[in-house]
């Protein structure tokens, strides 16, 4: 009944910026949690960043200081501003939202950075 639409996705170089946005097909009454996490292929689906309906936001090691997530509750919509790409960062970008104990998941949207 529910989807996660995922948009900004696409190939830009190292250094560049892409901002990526997932939005929810419905309203929901609310959202505890909104998150980004990626996956490269072959490799572990890892967290990226969170951020908590009170604006409380927690970031990957690996991000802090490059990446910005926000969201727009009125939208249901959360934000993943990415700057400073590195090509480490390619992967599958996959936007999370936790409502009580349930999770619901984004289709994923393809993150290529070159050299």
């Amino acid at each position: 009944q529910v989807q996660l639409v995922e948009s900004g996705g696409g190939l830009v170089q190292a250094g560049g910026s892409l901002r990526l946005s997932c939005a929810a097909s419905r309203s929901m009454f609310s959202i505890n949690v909104m998150g980004w996490y990626r996956q490269a292929p072959g490799k572990q689906r890892e967290l990226v960043a969170v951020i908590s309906s009170g604006g409380s936001t927690n970031y990957a090691d690996f991000v802090k200081g490059r990446f910005t997530i926000s969201r727009d509750n009125a939208k249901n919509t959360v934000y993943l501003q990415m700057n400073s790409l590195k090509p480490e960062d390619t992967a599958v970008y996959y936007c999370n939202y936790l409502v009580s104990v349930f999770n619901y998941w984004g289709q994923g949207t393809q993150v290529t950075v070159s050299s």
